[in-house]
Parts: structure tokens; C-alpha cells; sequence
């Protein structure tokens, strides 16, 4: 929710909003006969034209509802020339309008002090609850400011505003329909307020952007509202953890209608925290939480499957030099593992043999063309994260991997989906996220797809989270882009962003689709996980004896799942097979490497490289 222009707080109002004993104080105080007159009561008229010829100033100005709701539509100096166009506006109002209808003008518009107008809002600032559920004091606190709103201001004048009221419910209210004399007694000890409460701030850097270049009053939104206001405590918690300029952001989106559920864009209306800014739209660099994707392209181009075995040792790429985080090295390591570990020269590797051009396309395919610095094309280090990216932008990647390999963009607004675009194939997608399935370091609900990344100097702390039907981002760091430390250690996706991912988890409402966690969904099938190709013979890195080289001598070549026919190669050329068969002949031209490989009718893909001695 956001002011209207001039920083008004407005909320459009009806009589079925407000309790109906403040419609009845209402019209019992300035215009008993409101369900009757046409616009304009004579009688009042006269009342007030009478007394102001034996005063000789205004005691009472005889205006009715409907011109009380004309003048607030077009505010005016007060002379009898205003009077007289008053008259004229009440009439063709009445013309118009129902008398629900005009009892929703002044209801919205009537001035409750300073910047507050109407009763819905005046309920939310000075009393902190929805005007539907206000008592018989507050309601005559309401009623009464708008005759004199800046002397009764509450928070000013709380002495004056109390005996407003209290002579309103003296004089009128017993007359109201609906308030007791019990009612009545009890609202006169009442304590009026002597401060305004905060307005509501759901979601509002969001509220600003649909704002911008909108008039509606009312502006829809996918956000889910008991998770928003979930996701915005979550977050005041975690926030009061973390130094002085630092920030976070939180997003969660469903995987199935491809909505955004909750949007926290950091600590708006903090400065300190540059609050002003929505951070899920920063571009930030997201280190090691981007290699899932990666991985996920070289399982589909066949270039290594899970239990593919890399070597994670010292090496360069030309002049880049990878280190992993901690500086050690891990030896001989399974593709999954390394992972799961977020190894750093294994992904380097397998960039390498991918292509940054082919990785780099992907991304954009996927929503989140990756911003690189002035001058430099795709390389190497896009592996480790070097990129600009926004949290949005990676929500979005994280829901290709859970969707399948199919990217669709999330909305913030009700609508039909645009088209999908398919970025992996479902099998690597699935894969990918199955490996990602593991329990959290502290606690919290099983079955959840996880990586974590933290940016080079600990500037940018990440988790990403994704289960059968939501995925979920958390950005913790400072906006001016300088490192953020925690106690004696830089921060890290781990330390910082993961455990307020499993808090957002934990809130989440359960999956209707079984339940199941999503390593058992990939294994029940809903990826054909289980049913993999497989290159059984040679297993990676084998050396062959050289009698495979010998005339008259093969090797026979084995897979194993898949769907077939399959296909087999050697450095390229395939190899004649049996489409019904999972093997098939070769015969080496003689010492060397080679490099072998198996495609299924699907296009999965796997292979092996090879020495013949």
C-alpha cells in the first residue's frame, strides 16, 4: 500500500466497510434526515440561516451529507458563493449517485488530520485495525475529527479530540441506533490515541513499481498475502542479525502457476540499509549458485553424467589459475559429488569442454542474459559466477531446473503464461535437482533442491531452493556492493543465506501433488531418472591393452538404460550396431586417445575418454 499523490493516505471506502453503528452515528450527528432530502434539507437550512441572524456569525452551517461529500470533491473558500454551488453539486450528486454511493464519498474522503483522509485509513492510523472492526468510542473519535481535523488531531490535541468526542457521544449517540447506553458510558472513559501507527507496508517496493505509470485505486498482484506478510517477519528477524548497511532480499515463486507468492525487496524506509532500493532487481554476482545450471547443460551435451569421475587438481586454463574456497583440492571426485561440494576446478572443467558461448546463450534462454564487464565476451570464469545477475533473474533460472528445463517467465500480475522455452532437456533438469537434494546443515524440511554461492571477497551471500512446486531465492549482503563480514569471517551463502531459506521453507504450505520430495519424484519417474544412459564399457579414463589394437581384435562397447535405438561413436563417426542391441564393435586404428560416446533416441547423451597402449 502506498500514499496517493501529495503523500496522501487514502483508501477508497464504502458503507460496507465501516461498522454499521458509525453509519448510524454518522447520520444521527450531521444529517438526520439524509435517507430522505434530495441533497439539500430546507429545514436544517433555516435552522442555521436563524441562528446566524441572532448571532451575527455561523453557528451551525446546515449542510447536509451530500454536501459535505460536494465539498470534499471540490474543495472551496467558505463564503455563501461556495454555499450556493454547494447546493447545486448536492443536487446533481443526488441526480446521480445512490445514497450508499455518496455515504462512500465523504466515508473516503473526510479528513481525519494531517495526511490522513477517509475512515479506512484514519482506522489503520490512528487505531491500527480495519475500520470494520472499530468500537463505539473509536467510531465517534472518526466522526468527530473531520469538523475541525487539524485542532482535533489526536496525536496534537489529545484533550480536545477526547472531548469531541465524548460531546458527540453525549449529545448523539444515544439517539444512534445501534450504540447502548452501556456502549455509550463505557466509549466516554476511553482513552483517545496520542500517536499514529505505522500504515501498512506489504510488499512496498512491489506496491511502487505497479504504481508507477498506474491511476487504479486497486492494482492486482499474484502476491499470497499471509505468506507475504510470513516472507516481510521472516526477514525483520533475520535483518536484526546483520550489521549496519546490510541488506537482504527474499523471493518465492510457484513453480506450476509461474507467480511470484512473496517479494521482499529489502528494508524500505531505511536508509541505512538503502531501503529505498528494490534488491531483488540489483545486479549482483551470484559465485557458486550458478553452476547448477551448468552442470545440468553438460549432462545434456553428453560431456558427463553423475557418476562421472573428474579430477580436482591444480591447473590452469591458459592464464586463469581456479582455486577452489577452502584452497585444497579433492583428488579424483564424482561429477555429483563435486556438485554438491560446489568444487570450483571441476566446473572450470567442464566450461572448458561446454563452451562459455554455449553457457552464456543458455542463460539468456532462461531470462537472465548475463551482464558481463565492459569490453569482455563470455569466458571461463562465468563458472565460478562471473556475471551480473538479479535475484529475480535466478528465481526464474532455479524454476527452469524444477519446471523441467522449460523456462517461463514469473509473473507479479495476474495473467496467461507466455510461451515456454526449452532451455534443458527434463531428464538433465531433473538430474541436476536431484543431485541438489540434501537435508539442511540446520534443520528444516526434507525433499528441498538447495546450492548456496558467495560471491569473490564475501559481497554477495546466496541460497536457492527448489521442491515440486516453489522455488525460493535469498540474497544477504550490502547494497553499495562493499564485502559483508560477520564477526571475524566474511559471509557466506552458508553462514547467512541458507538457514533464512529453510525458514522460508518451513512456511511454505504443503505440496498438494503427493507430497512427494523431489528426489523421489526424479525416481519415481517423473524424469525417467532411473532408467539413465548409462556407458557401462569403457568407464571414464580407461586404458585399454594394446592387443585392442591388434588386427582381427575389437572392443566391445556396452550401455545400459536409455531409450533405444542407440547410437555409437568414436571420436565422431558412428559405429555399426544393432538397433535393437546396447553394444556394439570397435575396433582401435592403434595407439592413442579416444574419445567415445553414446546417444540414445532421445538425445541423451554420455561418453568416455579413452587410452589404447
Amino acid at each position: 500500500m502506498l500514499p496517493a499523490p501529495a503523500g496522501v493516505w487514502r483508501l477508497a471506502t464504502a458503507p460496507a466497510d465501516v461498522p454499521p453503528h458509525l453509519l448510524e452515528l454518522l447520520i444521527t450527528a450531521e444529517d438526520r434526515r439524509f435517507r430522505q432530502h434530495p441533497g439539500i434539507d430546507p429545514l436544517a437550512l433555516a435552522r442555521a440561516a436563524g441562528q446566524w441572524l441572532r448571532a451575527g456569525r455561523i453557528v451551525s452551517g446546515g449542510s447536509t451529507l451530500t454536501m459535505q461529500a460536494a465539498r470534499l470533491l471540490e474543495p472551496r473558500p467558505r463564503s455563501l458563493r461556495s454555499k450556493a454551488i454547494e447546493l447545486l453539486r448536492a443536487l446533481q450528486l443526488e441526480a446521480r449517485f445512490t445514497k450508499d454511493e455518496i455515504l462512500g464519498i465523504w466515508l473516503t474522503l473526510a479528513p481525519m488530520g494531517g495526511n490522513i483522509e477517509g475512515v479506512r485509513a484514519g482506522a489503520l492510523a490512528w487505531f491500527g485495525r480495519p475500520a470494520g472492526r472499530l468500537d463505539p468510542a473509536e467510531t465517534a473519535l472518526l466522526v468527530a475529527i473531520p469538523r475541525r481535523p487539524e485542532a482535533l488531531r489526536p496525536d496534537r490535541h489529545p484533550e480536545r479530540a477526547r472531548l469531541a468526542r465524548n460531546a458527540l457521544l453525549t449529545q448523539r449517540a444515544v439517539g444512534a441506533p445501534g450504540i447502548t447506553v452501556a456502549d455509550t458510558d463505557y466509549a466516554l472513559g476511553a482513552p483517545v490515541p496520542v500517536g499514529r501507527q505505522p500504515m501498512p507496508r506489504l510488499a512496498p517496493h512491489l506496491a511502487r513499481e505497479l504504481a508507477r505509470g498506474s491511476s487504479p485505486p486497486r492494482l492486482a498482484s499474484t502476491l499470497d498475502l499471509p505468506l507475504q506478510r510470513a516472507v516481510e517477519e521472516l526477514a525483520g528477524t533475520a535483518l536484526r542479525g546483520l550489521p549496519d548497511r546490510a541488506s537482504l532480499a527474499i523471493l518465492v515463486a510457484d513453480l506450476q502457476a509461474h507467480e511470484i507468492r512473496a517479494l521482499y525487496g529489502g528494508a524500505f524506509g531505511d536508509p541505512g540499509r538503502a531501503g529505498a532500493l528494490d534488491l531483488t532487481r540489483a545486479i549482483r554476482s551470484p559465485g557458486s549458485a550458478l553452476k547448477p545450471m551448468l552442470y545440468a547443460l553438460a549432462f545434456e551435451a553428453g560431456i558427463a553424467a553423475p557418476e562421472t569421475l573428474l579430477a580436482d587438481l591444480p591447473r590452469r586454463f591458459g592464464s586463469y589459475a581456479p582455486e577452489n574456497f577452502d584452497r585444497g583440492f579433492a583428488g579424483r571426485i564424482t561429477v555429483a559429488d563435486a556438485l554438491r561440494q560446489s568444487l570450483n576446478l571441476p566446473a572450470v572443467a567442464l566450461l572448458a569442454e561446454l563452451g562459455p558461448l554455449r553457457f552464456a546463450s543458455a542463460l539468456k534462454a532462461g531470462g537472465a542474459a548475463p551482464r558481463l564487464p565492459p569490453g569482455q565476451d563470455a569466458s571461463l570464469p562465468l563458472a565460478l559466477g562471473g556475471l551480473g545477475i538479479t535475484l529475480r533473474e535466478m528465481a526464474g533460472l532455479y524454476a527452469t531446473l524444477g519446471g523441467g528445463g522449460a523456462a517461463v517467465p514469473l509473473r507479479l500480475v495476474p495473467g496467461p503464461d507466455a510461451a515456454p522455452r526449452r532451455v534443458l532437456e527434463p531428464r538433465a533438469a531433473a538430474l541436476t535437482a536431484a543431485i541438489l537434494v540434501n537435508p539442511f546443515p540446520d534443520g528444516g524440511p526434507p525433499g528441498i533442491a538447495w546450492k548456496t554461492g558467495t560471491s569473490w571477497g564475501g559481497r554477495d551471500a546466496w541460497a536457492m531452493g527448489v521442491d515440486t512446486r516453489h522455488v525460493v531465492g535469498v540474497w544477504v549482503g550490502r547494497p553499495d556492493g562493499t564485502p559483508l563480514v560477520l564477526g571475524t569471517a566474511g559471509a557466506t551463502g552458508a553462514r547467512t543465506a541458507l538457514p533464512l531459506l529453510a525458514r522460508v521453507f518451513e512456511r511454505l504450505p504443503p505440496n498438494p501433488r503427493e507430497a512427494l520430495p523431489l528426489r523421489q519424484a526424479v525416481a519415481s519417474g517423473r524424469a525417467e531418472a532411473i532408467d539413465r544412459l548409462r556407458l557401462a564399457f569403457p568407464p571414464p579414463g580407461a586404458v585399454l591393452d594394446d592387443a585392442a589394437a591388434q588386427p582381427g581384435r575389437h572392443v566391445t562397447l556396452r550401455a545400459t538404460g536409455g531409450q533405444r535405438p542407440l547410437t555409437f561413436l568414436v571420436d565422431g563417426r558412428p559405429l555399426p550396431a544393432e538397433p535393437a542391441r546396447r553394444e556394439a564393435a570397435w575396433v582401435p586404428e592403434g595407439p592413442g586417445f579416444y574419445r567415445v560416446m553414446v546417444l540414445d533416441a532421445v538425445g541423451a547423451a554420455v561418453r568416455a575418454e579413452v587410452r589404447v597402449r
